[in-house]
């Protein structure tokens, strides 16, 4: 009788042990209810310590998980196989999402710190009136470079990169918008452009580029640049400020033709299971201590004046990362393309690439 009474504890206590594993495999794919709430954020986008003191200041449990691209991260929103509840996008990605309808209107009533974003960061072109998105980090497309290795060249035009001087010597990030855009820039032209004539006039001066190219990567541009395994790189401003804090030789410049200024907005995507939540977060973000607590640790541009007024002054002062009007003025945001066109960009920029291989 004791072995009987033995041999069935054991099997209570499997089945449970299964049960426990159960939850805790369909909490990490986010599709648990109740009180939690599933993030969806760009890699390493947010200083850890916040997530958990949103937790123990809310009482509500973060599942929190991260994409390397918009295309990806629109990908699995549109699949809606996994609740999110708060997503990080850009831009041109948010307008897209407006358009599909994958978005749920904000309640401003309910986030209360929105009084704390500087109004230049708001009711832009990609989100009117802020009707879905709230601004979370922004930034610049631009020019790292390494004084030592780069013999006296002036950065300051994108036909800099085209100096024989460079050869085998850039990384660019894999990303048709920021080198396409870079490529129409060095010719005068908006990073928006859609003129068929001056695309190709793009694409045929970015295939005179390829000697200089080293390698066109993705996040392993920090490492690669902070190492010196090349002496420039066009990145965007955060990742610049992360490889510059690794190798402090390096410099950082947005080049007076014109460049792209990006903007990372927080969303609630229609599909969200925590809408209270969600609204509790973000509010918990643009709150100007946590605002200055995660710009210091991720190293992006904050859109929150009081936030950025409790950063250090070398961060805050630093006009390569916090630019002034004079600059910013001149900066272009990206627009929705369109499915057509935005395919066209991609098709230009993979031409580029295969000329380049």
């Amino acid at each position: 009788m004791k072995q009987l009474v033995n041999a069935f504890l054991a099997i209570l206590i499997v089945a449970f042990g299964l049960m426990f594993l159960a939850s805790r495999l369909n909490s990490a794919e986010g599709y648990t209810g109740g009180n939690t709430l599933t993030i969806y954020n760009w890699g390493d986008y947010i200083e850890p310590e916040l997530l958990k003191q949103f937790e123990e200041e809310t009482g509500i449990t973060v599942i929190y998980q991260t994409f390397d691209s918009n295309e990806a991260m629109l990908t699995k929103v549109e699949q809606g196989g996994t609740t999110f509840d708060v997503v990080v996008p850009s831009d041109y990605a948010i307008a897209k999402m407006r358009e599909e309808k994958l978005l749920l209107p904000l309640d401003h009533s309910k986030i209360p710190n929105l009084a704390n974003i500087d109004p230049q960061f708001m009711d832009l072109s990609f989100d009117p009136g802020n009707l879905y998105s709230v601004p979370y980090f922004w930034g610049t497309v631009g020019i790292i470079y390494n004084p030592e290795m780069t013999e006296g060249i002036d950065f300051s035009s994108w036909d800099s990169l085209w100096d024989s001087r460079l050869n085998n010597n850039i990384f660019l990030v894999d990303g048709a918008r920021e080198v396409m855009g870079m490529a129409l820039n060095s010719l005068h032209y908006s990073v928006n452009d859609r003129n068929e004539d001056h695309l190709q006039e793009a694409l045929a001066k970015l295939n005179k580029l390829s000697p200089n190219v080293k390698a066109i990567v993705g996040d392993e541009v920090k490492m690669l640049l902070a190492n010196e395994e090349a002496a420039v790189g066009i990145v965007w401003s955060g990742d610049a400020s992360e490889i510059m804090d690794e190798n402090d030789k390096l410099d950082y410049v947005v080049p007076e033709e014109g460049s792209n200024k990006w903007f990372d907005n927080m969303v609630i995507p229609r599909t969200a299971a925590n809408v209270e939540g969600a609204h509790k977060f973000i509010d918990f973000m643009l709150r100007p201590d946590v605002a200055a607590k995660n710009a210091e640790y991720v190293g992006y541009s904050t859109p929150n004046v009081p936030g950025l007024a409790l950063l250090p002054e070398d961060i805050s002062g630093d006009t390569r990362f916090y630019p002034p009007a004079e600059i910013t003025d001149r900066l272009e945001v990206y627009d929705n393309l369109g499915k057509r066109m935005l395919a066209h960009y991609n098709e230009l920029f993979l031409k580029f690439k295969m000329n380049k291989k």
